[in-house]
């Protein structure tokens, strides 16, 4: 793995952990759904301009992008983020965090007993792992007073998100990448555009802190850490690149400790550790083997 790739798996990784706290701020001052609707109406037209000034037309996508622009959309955007931002009213950007973190431990998981894909005892181990870390988080933060209900919508986010990811493979390849980014992102307005209005109404005072967190979670986590993501998986590939999603519990738990406060227990970082040395184990088992080459001839 060149060094271009490291450090754009680096940049997703932080990018993508800072989300959480950013949401954080939104979520505590504004509806959720409607707040998360208009973000991906502004990140989507943005997108697609820029795709547009790239020389990037939806004309062009394939069967197999436009079904990522549909799957993605609607349960990477209006499920998996529509309700960790619905969770992130009860439970602390750092727990959310460390609940989507389980995403490539579901994805793994899903594909050996689902898809009959075969995992390694390295990854049946880190699966273990993951287990283990989530158990010994989750029993502290309950037992300190963390919503139950915030938790489960958490894991059915996750679970969404993992979902989305088996459904749409081999996405980034064909190029329109950034088309794709903005494509996605407009279908998740639509969906969350038609059911938010019914549940919630828009009662949020505008504040500097409220304009800056959403307009970083558009531009940042929203455009720049999708395009990130799309281009890196193109250029390594899909099972090398979420290797990177091991360091998302640690930044995610780190920024929500650094921006909001939030506190950290002993549990929290040991829990934290042996996740990610689980998703470490697990998507290291699934990289092919390095090929032998024969010795040269004397």
């Amino acid at each position: 793995m060149d060094i271009r790739a490291i450090l754009m798996g680096l940049a997703f990784a932080i990018m993508w952990a800072s989300a959480f706290s950013s949401s954080r701020m939104i979520v505590l001052e504004a509806p959720p759904l409607l707040a998360l609707a208009l973000r991906f109406a502004i990140s989507g037209a943005i997108g697609v301009a820029i795709a547009r000034a790239m020389g990037q037309d939806w004309r062009g996508l394939t069967r197999t992008q436009w079904r990522a622009v549909v799957v993605l959309g609607l349960c990477q955007n209006a499920l998996y983020l529509g309700l960790n931002w619905v969770a992130m009213q009860w439970i602390e950007a750092g727990l959310a965090s460390i609940i989507a973190a389980t995403m490539p431990l579901l994805v793994a998981f899903f594909g050996w007993i689902v898809m009959g894909e075969r995992l390694r005892p390295t990854g049946v181990a880190g699966l273990v792992l993951g287990l283990v870390g989530v158990a010994i988080i989750m029993g502290a933060r309950l037992q300190g007073g963390s919503d139950p209900f915030g938790i489960a919508l958490g894991f059915v986010a996750s679970l969404a998100l993992a979902i989305a990811t088996l459904s749409v493979r081999g996405a980034s390849s064909g190029g329109n990448v950034m088309m794709i980014v903005g494509l996605q992102m407009l279908v998740g307005a639509a969906a969350l555009g038609l059911i938010a209005p019914f549940i919630e109404t828009w009662d949020a005072t505008i504040t500097p802190r409220l304009a800056v967190a959403f307009f970083y979670t558009v531009l940042v986590p929203g455009l720049l850490a999708t395009w990130v993501w799309f281009e890196l998986v193109r250029r390594i590939g899909a099972v090398r690149a979420a290797t990177f999603h091991f360091l998302s519990p640690f930044f995610g738990v780190t920024i929500g400790a650094v921006l909001l406060g939030e506190s950290l227990g002993i549990s929290d970082v040991i829990g934290v550790a042996i996740i990610m040395a689980g998703i470490l184990a697990v998507q290291l088992s699934r990289q092919p083997p390095p090929v032998r080459r024969p010795p040269p001839a004397a």
